[in-house]
């Protein structure tokens, strides 16, 4: 389970005694500042003869390591690890009691140390519990075993659990005296003993925590548990985006304070702003789409364009430490399911004063860019104005009338073929579309369009985002990057065996550029395998994050990048907006000394509340697709295979992207072998073979709305060997 990247590798002196271990030449004792630089490196526990070993030293040379390890640990840089070993002070033991606190996309849990002292936050990403163990949920405790991944990142397995998940709760379906958890992972219902179900009823959906007389001594009956809120019914048109909310911690109430200060907002003053009421500015957003919070226009200047872009000012309203700013800290960004939204801000900001409706003065942050003919960048401007849309568009409309915006179609042709120049990773993977009924009842999921007008607002909000990290940089002003690292090591490794199974490759990982990935594609592009290969792909990047220190943006091939452009709904673009202000001194509400201190904290916090609005987001959609696959049980499907483990293969449809499982048991009887080189499932007897990215018709066995889980069975497969060797020919806002 490798989650980062390795450890990093030595510093300039240390290359210099690799050079001279090689040469035979004795290395000297290191430094103070040389040793504990290595050490934090390291992440983890190594003893006098490891150090000794790296730095190159002699016999001779021992005694003065010594001297120089009493005194780092006398000064508590470093600290004792057993007898003979030692630690970075700012590193973790080998073993160590760790809180829950979440869970990672792929539903693994996430910890942190419950003593730390030290700089930074160590994130500790926890194995799954053994099969027949209950799953690791937020507020358990355990004693864990730790692996150092790199700096501030560990891998843990639990030694001992501490504290059982009493501080947990169980989210589900009150059925008959059981509780039905919603969690797919989860693998046993809860009883629910007489007195302790409250006002459920069968059918409903119960929020629940587990009785304290759980213990060893219960048996192996379901665990039993006390129903504390009934959340309404399983079968309301709502409940598939209140299990999600719920399952996932997302807050989706405003404290009194805070909705009173959203609805004494007022529209902004013109003094001390710029006038641009005259500029025909357009918001260009989905159909369905409620709140607006950035324009664009764009016209011929020279032999290049002008764009402008401009966003809600929402720091007018959200300031600093107010009741409003706590309650967007603590959401991080809004949250957008097929049947509502959970706003960062309240609905008279996120709807009213910060959307930027058709003909309404609004307060906004701009900036003007001028790039030549080439889309290369001139020059900006920030500034903060007043400003009033001229219509609100659809990207369809936009789409269909592309004639009638020829400054816009033609600065978007200009940044496209910068972008393809510079070569910046491009997955076609379409979102899936859930259209409901007034009911709430799934009438279709499909993939969702993907059109020009959508890259082209895309490119706008791009080369604003880079302008306002470029200008923030320029005044020395702090600020949170977002930032996407190369792929990990590992991750790298994977996908090499993976794409060498069709005859595809990759330069070595030291060399690898966005544009390689690029060209991988273009490979594969009309194969069978297309959408197989950019899945892999995807889950071979690392994520994105925000930081104050910057690494540049791998996917984007950028050197610096932040979000400017959706303050409404995401947090990290208030904090730059404040920064802005700050910089240029156009208010008194800019990026105070105190949030610039907690930067890193604020980073490391609203990336988490983003993976989690994800999770949630996907999780809805999953339950709905499988609210609608419930009716289509028994039918066949067009299918490739898209997963394969040792416990069973998953499969994907071609008509609608739904995912699922094939249990190993519903596979002929055999001996099946998983060949995790391959990726393949062999069996030994009858010779039958399933390999990662194979055609087969499957027949849906079950649909689960509960858990949004979905099982096949495989009915006829395509011939399991070598895809055709022949054949190779070598997103969003919220990037």
């Amino acid at each position: 389970m490798v989650r980062t990247r390795p450890a990093a590798g030595p510093q300039a002196s240390a290359k210099r005694r690799a050079t001279a271990r090689e040469a035979g030449e004795p290395g000297a004792v290191p430094s103070r500042e040389e040793l504990l630089a290595w050490l934090r490196s390291v992440g983890g526990t190594v003893g006098k003869s490891e150090i000794a070993r790296h730095f190159g030293l002699t016999a001779d040379q021992r005694p003065a390591l010594r001297e120089l390890l009493k005194a780092i640990k006398a000064e508590g840089a470093a600290a004792p690890s057993g007898r003979r070993s030692l630690r970075h002070a700012a590193s973790l033991p080998d073993t160590a009691i760790v809180e829950v606190f979440g869970t990672d996309p792929d539903g693994d849990p996430l910890a942190r140390p419950v003593s730390w002292e030290g700089e930074g936050r160590p994130l500790v990403y926890m194995h799954p519990e053994p099969r027949g163990q209950p799953a690791l949920a937020p507020g358990d405790r355990v004693l864990a075993k730790l692996r150092p991944m790199g700096r501030d990142r560990y891998e843990g397995r639990t030694l001992r659990r501490l504290a059982e998940t009493g501080a947990s709760r169980i989210l589900g379906m009150f059925e008959r005296g059981l509780i039905r958890p919603v969690d797919r992972r989860a693998r046993a219902d809860w009883a629910v003993p007489a007195g302790e179900s409250g006002e459920a009823r069968d059918g409903d959906l119960v929020l629940a925590e587990p009785l304290p007389s759980f213990g060893r001594g219960h048996g192996l009956g379901p665990r039993p548990a006390r129903v504390v809120e009934v959340l309404g019914r399983m079968d309301a048109p709502r409940a598939v985006s209140l299990i999600c909310i719920h399952a996932h911690g997302i807050p989706d109430a405003f404290d009194a304070e805070a909705l009173a200060q959203a609805e004494r907002a007022r529209g902004v003053s013109p003094e001390g702003r710029e006038d641009l009421r005259g500029l025909p500015l357009v918001t260009i957003d989905g159909e369905d789409a409620r709140d607006f919070d950035d324009a664009v226009h764009a016209e011929a200047e020279g032999e290049g364009w002008a764009v402008t872009v401009a966003i809600a000012d929402v720091a007018h309203y959200v300031r600093p430490g107010s009741a409003l700013d706590r309650a967007a800290w603590t959401r991080g960004n809004s949250v957008y399911f097929p049947d509502r939204v959970v706003p960062m801000l309240p609905e008279a900001l996120s709807n009213g004063w910060c959307s930027l409706r058709p003909d309404e003065d609004r307060g906004c942050l701009f900036v003007r860019m001028v790039f030549d003919a080439e889309g290369r960048k001139l020059s900006h401007r920030f500034g903060r104005g007043i400003m009033r849309s001229s219509a609100r568009l659809t990207y369809q409309a936009v789409q269909e009338s592309a004639d009638s915006f020829p400054g816009l179609y033609g600065a978007f042709r200009a940044l496209l073929g910068a972008r393809e120049r510079r070569g910046t990773l491009e997955l076609d993977l379409p979102e899936r579309k859930v259209t409901l009924d007034a009911d709430g009842k799934v009438l279709s999921v499909a993939p969702r369009e993907r059109l020009d007008s959508h890259r082209l607002i895309e490119e706008f909000m791009v080369a604003a985002n880079v302008c306002a990290a470029e200008e923030l940089e320029r005044h020395h002003t702090p600020l949170l990057y977002r930032i996407h690292d190369r792929p990990s090591d590992a991750k790298l490794e994977a996908l090499r065996q993976f794409l060498g199974t069709f005859d595809l490759s990759l330069p070595p990982g030291n060399l690898l550029r966005p544009r390689d990935f690029a060209a991988l594609l273009e490979a594969v592009r009309d194969r069978p395998e297309e959408r197989l290969v950019h899945e892999t792909v995807l889950r071979s990047q690392s994520q994105a994050e925000y930081a104050p220190d910057n690494i540049g943006h791998f996917g984007l091939a950028l050197p610096r990048y932040a979000h400017f452009t959706s303050p409404i709904r995401r947090y990290a673009d208030l904090v730059v907006h404040r920064a802005l202000i700050a910089a240029l001194r156009l208010g008194q509400d800019g990026l105070t000394a105190e949030e610039a201190a907690r930067l890193p904290e604020t980073g490391e916090h609203i990336t988490r509340t983003e993976r989690r609005a994800a999770m949630a987001e996907r999780d809805a959609v999953d339950r709905y697709l499988a609210a609608y696959m419930a009716d289509h049980v028994g039918t066949h499907f067009p299918a490739r295979i898209s997963g394969v483990t040792r416990f069973g293969l998953f499969v994907t449809l071609e008509q609608n992207g739904a995912s699922g499982i094939v249990p190993l048991a519903s596979l002929p009887d055999d001996r099946w072998v998983h060949e995790d080189g391959t990726q393949r499932l062999v069996g030994r007897h009858t010779g039958l073979a399933f390999s990662l990215g194979q055609e087969v018709e499957v027949r849906l066995a079950e649909a689960a709305p509960l858990t949004g889980s979905l099982t096949f069975h495989i009915l006829q497969a395509a011939p399991a060997g070598r895809r055709r060797a022949g054949a190779s020919r070598s997103s969003s806002r919220s990037r």
